[in-house]
């Protein structure tokens, strides 16, 4: 026989046709269906769940748990004066889509912008944000720049 696509077939004892269980008795695999007699793995649903041990206490009951998370937290993307000094020119104004735009802030939190006072500032700079800390908003005042909230 030539090699053609209409001649094609996998090559003998590579393939295994899929084994029916549970269809009586002559298929050879009926009545418990090679579940075996009773027990855990004869029920339907059965199969280890995520993090069993054996019966042995699970990791993540023997460790201890500690603290909480705040669901109610606020989340802001958060920003020194000393990288405004260093992105943006003398009498700019700065908010949320000009520091996407140059890089400083990858993605607005999800309550916008907070802008805190590490660094020195000597540009007159309008920011717009959501929030200031009380030094950052001081060092844009004492720059000659407005602090904004938005």
């Amino acid at each position: 026989m030539a090699n053609e696509l209409a001649n094609l077939k996998p090559s003998p004892g590579s393939t295994k046709r899929r084994l029916r269980v549970g269809r009586g008795e002559g298929s050879g695999k009926g009545r418990t269906a090679g579940r075996g007699q009773k027990g855990y793995g004869s029920r339907s649903g059965s199969g280890i769940q995520a993090g069993f041990e054996g019966g042995q206490m699970p990791l993540q009951r023997r460790l201890p748990k500690r603290g909480f998370t705040n669901i109610f937290a606020k989340e802001y993307a958060v920003l020194n004066v000393a990288d405004l000094e260093s992105r943006f020119e003398d009498g700019a104004v700065v908010d949320l889509a000009a520091l996407e735009e140059c890089g400083a802030v990858s993605q607005a939190g999800k309550n916008g912008l907070k802008v805190l006072g590490n660094g020195e500032l000597t540009k007159k700079l309008t920011v717009r944000a959501a929030k200031f800390s009380k030094t950052a908003a001081e060092k844009i005042a004492a720059a000659g720049g407005t602090a904004e909230v938005i």
